[in-house]
């Protein structure tokens, strides 16, 4: 899909496309990547490529750091200046593959292509992007090739952009020079009903809203994560989702249906088993615990998801609060309400780590009374307990345990998505 313009009789288009690790893991997926662009692309087309680090790259760096400091975050701008080299990699790889194949290209890093973020190393947040060496490159007929997941500070640190910041970096990208779209290119061919590996009868959407893919990706659907989706958004670009290994047609990522995709009510079941569970117990049911508690841990830069009060019986004034966090935040949760656990007179704060949440979405469930009840009757039926349940206007999740995910992601899609 390419809004293209139409110049001297030949048609252009300002295109960016990103590819993920598993895209360019090795030399040969490089050079197919350099082939297939050189291959689809239009003769006055400007491209734009984002890149990831190589395959496990990111992996193997953190496992390095680990070796020299048993808790390396705590390090975290020198967490982000290692961190970014995997990229580099990528990039300057990726460049002398187009150049050897007669390709004027040119690699730029984050801080090159005037990506300017916060402070906020390993969890950084895009503030501007300056894309004048971006337009200046393209101008000269170069490819240019940016690396993902990394911008920089007003000091000149690097800061990466956590979590599926390569998307985020594209969609941003996208956005700041105007392109006609901005394609994803993964290891899957577009966005599914769930995910292919666990629910048999998946199906491949043709099209998506902004909403309702912003909403499955921040309950789990992993292949785009909530910011990027939110850039397409803010600067209304068409996301395109499509396999680096086929050419399927993949999924396309708008604000409105042009299909007749808008017939489903349920979009999509996702499932996040990168969650934890925090009880803070036996605290006072008076007003201002709440707010305590989770202006700490915001103090902290920690998201929290779903949250439950329960009174521990209707004559008590003792409550547990419980609520959800990254897996990755847990044990830091725990810390930030210890601290203040004197203040709020709790008893205990623990840690489950054996959760895992699932959910449905789709924008049709407003006025369509009845699609809470199927999610609960299908848990049931296969003896699921529902821990915690929280919603939204396009959403319903469910917190439980996290041995029981393939399971109640099967039930939960059969029941929307029947195979006949």
């Amino acid at each position: 899909m390419q809004m293209a313009s139409f110049c001297g009789g030949i048609f252009m288009a300002l295109i960016v496309k990103k590819f993920g690790g598993s895209s360019v893991a090795t030399p040969e997926k490089i050079k197919n990547v350099a082939k297939r662009i050189l291959h689809e692309k239009s003769p006055k087309d400007q491209i734009v490529m984002v890149v990831s680090a190589m395959g496990d790259t990111t992996d193997e760096l953190i496992a390095l750091a680990g070796q020299v400091a048993e808790t390396p975050y705590q390090y975290s701008r020198e967490m982000d200046m290692l961190m970014t080299t995997g990229e580099q990699v990528s990039i300057a790889l990726l460049t002398m593959a187009f150049r050897s194949m007669g390709q004027n290209a040119i690699s730029l890093t984050g801080a090159m292509a005037g990506m300017r973020t916060d402070h906020a190393h390993t969890k950084g947040r895009i503030l501007d992007i300056q894309p004048a060496r971006i337009h200046a490159e393209l101008s000269k007929g170069n490819i240019v090739v940016i690396a993902g997941f990394q911008g920089t500070d007003d000091e000149g640190n690097p800061v990466t952009l956590g979590r599926g910041g390569s998307d985020t970096s594209a969609v941003a990208i996208a956005g700041a020079i105007g392109a006609d779209a901005c394609e994803i290119y993964t290891d899957v061919d577009g966005i599914y009903s769930a995910d292919p590996r666990i629910a048999k009868g998946a199906r491949r959407m043709r099209e998506i809203t902004y909403n309702e893919m912003l909403e499955m990706a921040r309950l789990g659907a992993g292949v785009m994560q909530p910011r990027s989706v939110e850039m397409g958004q803010l600067y209304k670009i068409p996301i395109h989702v499509r396999s680096t290994f086929t050419s399927e047609p993949g999924t396309i990522i708008r604000e409105e249906y042009t299909m007749e995709e808008k017939s489903f009510i349920i979009r999509g079941v996702t499932h996040d088993e990168h969650v934890s569970k925090v009880a803070v117990l036996g605290v006072s049911n008076v007003p201002g615990v709440a707010h305590e508690i989770f202006s700490a841990l915001a103090a902290a830069n920690i998201d929290v998801d779903m949250i439950v009060q329960s009174l521990r019986s209707a004559e008590s004034s003792i409550t547990d609060m419980v609520f959800t966090v990254a897996s990755m935040d847990a044990v830091e949760a725990k810390s930030v309400v210890e601290k203040i656990s004197d203040k709020i007179k709790a008893d205990a704060v623990v840690i489950d780590d054996d959760v895992a949440k699932v959910s449905v979405v789709g924008a049709g469930m407003l006025g369509s009374p009845g699609i809470a009840a199927r999610m609960f009757g299908s848990l049931s039926d296969v003896g699921i307990n529902i821990e915690i349940i929280s919603t939204s206007e396009i959403s319903i999740s469910c917190l439980i345990k996290g041995g029981s995910v393939k399971d109640a992601v099967n039930r939960i899609h059969d029941a929307f998505f029947p195979s006949n």
